[in-house]
C-alpha cells in the first residue's frame, strides 16, 4: 500500500504546482460571470477536469494556464447550459476585480467606483465580458486569449479595445472631473 501511495503522489507534484500557479486566475475568471460561491464550485470543477485530462496536456500546443482556462471556459459554458439562463456579471464579493478594468495610469480611474464598473460590464456582450475576464482577471496575454477563444490576436485586441472604449465613453462629465 505504501508503495502505491508513494507512486501516486509523484505524478501529483506537477499538478500541485500547476494548481498553485493557476487557481487564482481561474477563480478570477469565473467571478466576472458568476457569484462567489458558484465561482468556487466552478473552479473546483475545472481542476477536477484538469486532473482527469492531465495526461493529454501538450506543452507544445499551449502553456498550462491557456489550457486550463480553455477548460474553465467549457466548465462555464456547461454551467450556463444547466442554468438555462445567464446571470448578470457579479462582482459584488470581489469589487477589486472591477478596478482592474481601468488602467491605474488613467486619470479617470481614481474617480470610479466598483458599482460603476459593474454597471458598465452589464452593458457588454457576453463575449466581450469573457475576453476582458481572460485579459484582466486571468492575466492572459492576447496571443493566448486568441488561442483559447479561436480568434486572431488582432481580433482580440480589437474586441478589447472597442469594449474598453465603450466603457470609457460611459463616463459622465462629473466622473471625468471627479466632481459630484
Amino acid at each position: 500500500m505504501a508503495g502505491r501511495l508513494a507512486h501516486s503522489r509523484q505524478p501529483a507534484d506537477p499538478l500541485r504546482e500547476v494548481y498553485r500557479d493557476n487557481v487564482e486566475a481561474v477563480y478570477a475568471f469565473f467571478t466576472y460571470s458568476v457569484g462567489h460561491d458558484t465561482a468556487e464550485d466552478l473552479t473546483a470543477a475545472t481542476f477536477e477536469r484538469v486532473v482527469r485530462s492531465w495526461a493529454r496536456f501538450d506543452p507544445e500546443r499551449a502553456r498550462p494556464r491557456t489550457w486550463i482556462l480553455a477548460i474553465a471556459r467549457n466548465v462555464l459554458t456547461d454551467h450556463f447550459r444547466r442554468q438555462s439562463h445567464r446571470n448578470a456579471v457579479s462582482l459584488d464579493e470581489h469589487p477589486a476585480l472591477a478596478a482592474s478594468l481601468v488602467s491605474s495610469d488613467d486619470p479617470a480611474a481614481r474617480y470610479l467606483s466598483a458599482d460603476t464598473v459593474r454597471e458598465w460590464l452589464r452593458e457588454l456582450a457576453p463575449r466581450e465580458r469573457e475576453l476582458l475576464a481572460l485579459r484582466f482577471a486571468a492575466d492572459l496575454p492576447a496571443s493566448e486569449i486568441a488561442r483559447a477563444l479561436g480568434l486572431t490576436e488582432a481580433n482580440v485586441h480589437q474586441i478589447a479595445s472597442r469594449a474598453l472604449r465603450r466603457l470609457h465613453a460611459q463616463l459622465s462629465p462629473s466622473e471625468l472631473t471627479g466632481s459630484a
